[in-house]
């Protein structure tokens, strides 16, 4: 039997930047109705109108209009173990400091999707929502401040859809997404070593104070969805969601401040200090990603889901900060040492490729009531020799329940759901290395042992017209 989507008018949402500290930076959190089985068998399983994001093909099985909207919290308890945590200078001091307190800030993530059959055989839709995201920052007396201070990534997505059905249980859908995003990395700069070679080269002055790197940048960038869907019989389904990798690449300023210049007076060595600003481009990969989905009513109240989804997470080798200037004041200082002129920063990553699995069940407990649960294991892409303070992260599991209600007076659905997200301790041993993943010269390390836990929620709002 033929169920068909909807076309989508104009909405404005607004985002909150959102944290997240396990599957690289993509976000999990776009539906309660989703959320309620742990993502589990989206591809297969059209709901409402968030199958805009899941896989457009789905929308071929909805009637008329259709709208969903709603919002997810995130809150990611994320602390460094005080006692496991020391760092040393370049030149080889130990830094004092703190843990950095809970550096992932509480996050908001707002969507909004919409769907309109145009005929028997097309429908169209649209999405507006948050696919990446990452926030961290840690106190100005954190003990690893040399390696990490502000982390942010802030995306919103476009998302116009189109799906296709032959009428005989097959879709075809096809989607883009216009992202735009805003990004900022920021850490105290050391200039330990520094004064080092001033006092070897006679200079007795007062050490020399830190200063503060920071860069901001913004970009928009396309990807393509394109997704495929088999009603197998009137109890099962299978469905496959694919999406395009792109580059962003977060074009903007870079600045330190309190860099230490030798000045040569009648009384000997002397130092002044200047605050220097350089064009650069934050280059940062988004992966390409396959999910597959299963949907099977086993009895008339209940359905199981499954799926699976597998992430070219290792496109992102580094985390690059670039130059845009042919002489730029602050490449020129960090460019040697990273073994690449061009280079402003350079933080070797070494991604790896991820899978995460999902079941969930529904159970439709009566006319108005249905009940949720889900379980996903979400494989971290962080290369443990390469793991930083700006991401800790590591393998998780997550753990959801969810409810919805279905009132037929007025058309309205409401999805709630919640989950916990479980992790292991994990454990940072950060230094600086080269383009060629050699340890730069110097001291400077950071380690440490991070204990996460984190929840969250949603809720939606859905109907037919």
């Amino acid at each position: 039997m033929r169920r068909v989507t909807g076309l989508i008018s104009v909405a404005v949402l607004a985002s909150v930047s959102a944290s997240v500290l396990a599957g690289g930076f993509a976000l999990n959190e776009q539906s309660a109705s989703a959320m309620g089985v742990a993502n589990a068998g989206t591809a297969a399983n059209p709901e409402n109108a968030t199958t805009v994001f899941f896989n457009p093909a789905g929308m071929s099985q909805l009637s008329g209009t259709n709208l969903s909207f709603g919002a997810a919290v995130l809150d990611i308890k994320a602390e460094l173990n005080r006692d496991s945590a020391s760092a040393r200078t370049a030149a080889g001091l130990p830094v004092d400091g703190g843990s950095g307190g809970d550096f992932a800030p509480f996050a908001v993530l707002p969507n909004l999707y919409l769907t309109r059959e145009l005929s028997d055989s097309v429908d169209v839709g649209f999405g507006i929502h948050a696919p990446y995201g990452l926030k961290a920052n840690y106190d100005n007396d954190f003990v690893g401040r040399y390696f990490a201070d502000r982390t942010e990534l802030t995306t919103i997505a476009f998302s116009p859809s189109i799906a296709l059905n032959d009428g005989n249980g097959f879709s075809l859908g096809l989607g883009v997404n216009l992202l735009y995003a805003e990004g900022r990395l920021s850490k105290f700069q050391d200039y330990s070593a520094n004064y080092a070679q001033a006092q070897a080269l006679g200079y007795g002055g007062p050490a020399f104070e830190d200063g503060y790197f920071d860069v901001e940048g913004d970009d928009i960038a396309v990807t393509f969805t394109v997704g495929l869907l088999w009603e197998i019989s009137d109890r099962t389904q299978v469905g496959l969601s694919a999406q395009s990798g792109t580059e962003l690449e977060l074009g903007g300023h870079a600045t330190l401040s309190n860099v230490p210049q030798a000045v040569l007076t009648p009384g000997g060595l002397s130092f002044a200090f200047a605050d220097l600003n350089e064009k650069a481009v934050v280059p940062l990969e988004i992966p390409e990603s396959i999910t597959v989905g299963l949907r099977h009513r086993l009895t008339e109240d209940v359905t199981v889901l499954a799926g699976a989804t597998w992430a070219k997470w290792s496109r992102f080798v580094a985390l690059d900060i670039v130059s845009r200037e042919d002489a730029g004041a602050i490449s020129a200082l960090g460019g040697p040492k990273f073994g690449d002129p061009s280079l402003v920063g350079h933080v070797s990553e070494n991604w790896r490729d991820t899978w995460q699995a999902n079941v969930g069940v529904d159970w439709q407990a009566t006319p108005s009531w249905a009940l949720k649960a889900g379980y996903a294991y979400d494989q971290s892409p962080v290369n443990e020799h390469f793991r930083t303070a700006r991401i800790p992260s590591d393998d998780r599991q997550w753990l959801t329940l969810g409810a919805r209600y279905g009132d037929r007076d007025s058309g309205w659905t409401v999805d709630v759901a919640a989950g916990v997200l479980l992790f292991d301790d994990v454990d940072v041993d950060e230094r600086e290395y080269t383009v060629d993943d050699e340890p730069v010269a110097g001291a400077a390390n950071f380690t440490g042992t991070y204990e996460l836990d984190a929840w969250g929620a949603s809720v939606q709002l859905s109907r037919a017209f």
